[in-house]
């Protein structure tokens, strides 16, 4: 079969290729599917490069989601059937067949589109799990960076059914017009010099003491011109690839705290998560959740479809098909 390998870390663009590979075999508690939409997340390209939290053994095939159909059943499993279009519990999706852990996985509606159902687990897991961790309260406000990203974007929705207020920054002009026609107000360019007085305007001068920083570099800082004394910045994605840099003053003077979330270790109770994922189901079968797709690329195309993950401005994310 084929499948995009990466032999070491590095630019992905130039180290995943696409390459013959053994099929894998459904172990004990396994499921062998045929792979039919696999996104590129954030954290596979950190993955690929050697900078995320986990470092696969090499060589490794990249991928972390996908939504594909059953083609083989490992012994004891129950849960699904050949046949069967899934998502859920996966690794090592960017190729044409992959395994998944069946206790982890879950059938997807028919009327659910391969489009949203290959992204159904990472960003609107993570947007819910995040804010579960915030200690928000209805009418408290919250400030995120990259506010046009899909996780910011789904913050905000899911934000706003918790009756919490979301400020979302951007870094250009044109994305303010993007969100507002998705219904996300709350939403202030950077580029002006006078954002910050612009954002206390738009949030009538109220307290934010919680943010989420997905930049790293200069994007605590810039959070912390809006937010009150004594609030906490969540560090979530180092979209800038730059170390953090945080003013000892912010820390020192004006008591803030810095930490950070990882959805591969949410303080959440298992029920919780479990919960949260037959949300986003019924959301999706109700057709009130859709995740858009910004362009299609074939497994042999790896190294443009990493060059158009990189793009700004994209629609949705870029996602490979056998």
């Amino acid at each position: 079969m084929r499948a995009i390998v990466h032999e070491e870390f590095g630019r992905p663009e130039q180290v995943l290729k696409a390459v013959e590979w053994a099929m894998p075999e459904p172990g004990p508690g396994q499921a062998l599917v045929r792979m039919v939409l696999s996104p590129i997340h954030n954290h596979d390209i950190m993955t690929v490069s050697g900078s995320y939290g986990h470092k696969p053994r090499l060589p490794a095939v990249g991928g972390t989601e996908a939504v594909g159909v059953v083609e083989a059943l490992g012994p004891d499993v129950t849960n699904l059937a050949v046949g069967q279009r899934i998502a859920g519990g996966a690794q090592q999706t960017w190729a044409e067949f992959y395994l998944v852990e069946a206790a982890r996985a879950f059938p997807v509606p028919d009327a659910v589109s391969d489009e949203t159902a290959c992204q159904l687990v990472a960003m609107p897991l993570s947007a819910k799990m995040i804010l579960a961790t915030l200690d928000l309260k209805p009418g408290d406000w919250l400030v995120q960076n990259a506010g046009n990203g899909m996780v910011a974007r789904l913050v905000s929705r899911y934000g706003a059914e918790q009756g919490i207020h979301v400020l979302s920054l951007v870094r250009r002009d044109g994305a303010v017009a993007e969100l507002k026609a998705q219904g996300i107000e709350t939403v202030i360019s950077t580029e002006a010099d006078d954002w910050p007085e612009q954002a206390r305007r738009l949030t009538d001068g109220a307290p934010i003491r919680k943010a989420i920083d997905s930049l790293s570099g200069e994007g605590p800082s810039q959070l912390a011109e809006v937010m009150a004394d004594g609030g906490t910045i969540t560090s979530f994605g180092a979209m800038t690839n730059q170390p953090l840099r945080v003013p000892p003053a912010l820390l020192l003077f004006r008591g803030m705290t810095l930490n950070g979330f990882w959805a591969a270790r949410p303080p959440l109770a298992p029920q919780d998560i479990g919960r949260m994922l037959q949300e986003l189901g019924q959301d999706a079968a109700a057709g009130r959740l859709a995740l858009p797709v910004g362009g299609r690329f074939r497994l042999t195309n790896i190294s443009d479809a990493v060059r158009a993950s990189a793009e700004p401005g994209r629609a949705g994310k870029i996602v490979l098909e056998p």
